[in-house]
């Protein structure tokens, strides 16, 4: 799993228990799929069809940080399914887990499901290759 993005926990994004409000964290880990989504499958045609289970396993806090590590679990002909997992930058405690989030690539004019030409393995190398990219070093100076 790769933890792509973070984000801080602010006093608008709680709940009235003063802890992370689930429904932002839903709304959160949606955007974040989509955008992982969006660039397996290089479109921008995408929409949510939808998010299994979820669950949710430890409060996050005003100021915690927080991150989203992302998956590829299936590919279908215009289907995607990723899994999320939230937890807390400093302790890596989980936060909660969406498993099964399905987006299917669309026409943007007829809003019918197109096979997108993806498969798992193609979209595993380029992770790869990706990865392999951002691991530059950098020298002091």
């Amino acid at each position: 799993m790769r933890f792509l993005t973070r984000r801080l926990v602010l006093p608008s994004d709680l709940n009235y228990g003063d802890s992370l409000f689930g429904g932002r964290v839903l709304q959160w880990i949606d955007e974040e799929a989509a955008i992982y989504a969006i660039c397996q499958l290089e479109t921008n045609y995408l929409v949510t069809k939808h998010i299994g289970e979820i669950t949710f396993e430890a409060p996050a806090l005003k100021g915690d940080v927080i991150e989203f590590g992302l998956e590829t679990k299936k590919v279908g002909s215009s289907s995607i399914t990723i899994s999320c997992l939230v937890r807390n930058k400093a302790t890596k405690k989980t936060i909660c887990f969406a498993d099964d989030i399905v987006f299917v690539q669309i026409n943007p004019e007829t809003r019918k499901p197109v096979a997108h030409g993806k498969n798992l393995e193609q979209l595993a190398q380029a992770t790869a290759k990706e990865i392999e990219t951002l691991n530059v070093s950098v020298s002091n100076r």
